[in-house]
């Protein structure tokens, strides 16, 4: 598992963003699992990066989700009323 940084998400279609975030959560949920049993963890801080890994494709997603919706519509020139 590499850490994902933000440049590598964006330039992901949304295809792959979800088949990326269904296998991270299927790694925590193992990783999760290990570390009940009272496995020693292959790497102590495996867990933290892949919540963080999670939560930062999650916040990219709703980032692009808020944008489509609060796309600028085009702005239409006013007539002046009256003359002069």
């Amino acid at each position: 598992m590499a850490l994902l940084r933000t440049k590598e998400i964006r330039s992901m279609d949304d295809k792959a963003r979800s088949e990326k975030l269904k296998e991270l959560r299927n790694e925590l949920l193992h990783e999760r699992g290990v570390a009940a049993m009272g496995g020693a963890p292959h790497s102590p801080g495996k867990i933290r990066a892949i919540r963080r890994s999670i939560a930062r494709m999650l916040t990219i997603m709703r980032e692009e989700e808020i944008a489509k919706v609060r796309a600028p519509a085009p702005k239409v020139k006013s007539k002046p009323e009256g003359g002069a």
